[in-house]
C-alpha cells in the first residue's frame, strides 16, 4: 500500500500533485493509528531534509544528530496530536522547536562555563572557503538563518517558508533578503582574500 514513497531515493521525490498529497495524508493517518510501517515511510521521506535543517541551524554535527533523533521521537510520540493537512509543516515545526531547545541549553551551559572560568573557545583550524561560508551562516541571527537555510539549502518557496515558520509571506521574504545581505557583508573580506591569492 505504501510503496509509492519507500521505493524512491530515500523519499526525496514525490508523485504528482493531488494524488501524492492524498497518499501522504493516508500514510499520516496510518501513523496516527500507530503504524510502524507508516512511520518508517515518513522517516525515509523526510530524514535527509530534517537532518540537513538541524545541521544548518545548529552548526554542530553532534547537536544536529541529537536534534534529528529527538524530532522523530517526538513525531512518533505526538502523532495523535497532528491536526491539519500539512504534515511537513508540522514536522519542521517540531524540528525547529527541538533546535531552539538545544540552542537554549547550549547557551545556558556557555553562561555557566563562562561564570566558572571554563575555556569554551573554539579552535581555528581550517580556513577553507566552505568553512568560512558555514561559519558565516552559523553567525546569522537564528530567525534569519533558519529562513535562509530553508530557502537556499532546502529549496522551499517563500510561501512554504512562511507556513513552516508560521509567519507572513512578506516577513519570510524579508528574513531571507536580510540574511543574504549579512552573508554578503561577512563574506566580502574572505572573497577579496581568495581573489588576491
Amino acid at each position: 500500500m505504501f510503496k509509492w514513497i519507500s521505493n524512491r531515493n530515500n523519499g526525496d521525490e514525490e508523485g504528482s500533485g493531488i494524488e501524492a498529497e492524498r497518499r501522504l495524508m493516508e500514510i499520516v493517518s496510518e501513523l496516527q493509528g500507530g503504524s510502524a510501517e507508516a512511520f518508517q515511510i515518513l522517516y525515509n521521506k523526510y530524514q535527509m531534509r530534517v537532518y540537513s535543517f538541524c545541521l544548518r541551524i545548529l552548526a554542530d554535527e553532534s547537536a544536529a544528530k541529537d536534534a534529528f533523533q529527538e524530532t522523530f521521537i517526538k513525531v512518533y510520540e505526538k502523532r495523535s496530536s497532528f491536526r491539519g493537512d500539512n504534515f511537513q509543516a508540522w514536522l519542521f515545526t517540531i524540528a525547529r522547536h527541538t533546535c531552539y531547545n538545544i540552542i537554549r541549553t547550549r547557551r545556558d551551559f556557555d553562561e555557566y562555563a563562562e561564570n566558572h572560568q571554563v575555556d569554551t573557545k573554539l579552535n581555528n583550524v581550517d580556513h577553507i572557503l566552505k568553512d568560512h561560508i558555514e561559519d558565516a551562516i552559523a553567525s546569522l541571527p537564528l530567525l534569519l538563518r533558519e529562513a535562509l537555510v530553508l530557502r537556499e539549502y532546502d529549496s522551499y518557496s517563500y510561501q512554504e517558508i512562511a507556513d513552516l515558520l508560521e509567519i507572513d509571506l512578506s516577513l519570510a521574504k524579508v528574513r531571507v533578503h536580510r540574511a543574504r545581505i549579512l552573508l554578503r557583508k561577512t563574506l566580502l573580506p574572505v572573497a577579496k582574500e581568495y581573489n588576491e591569492n
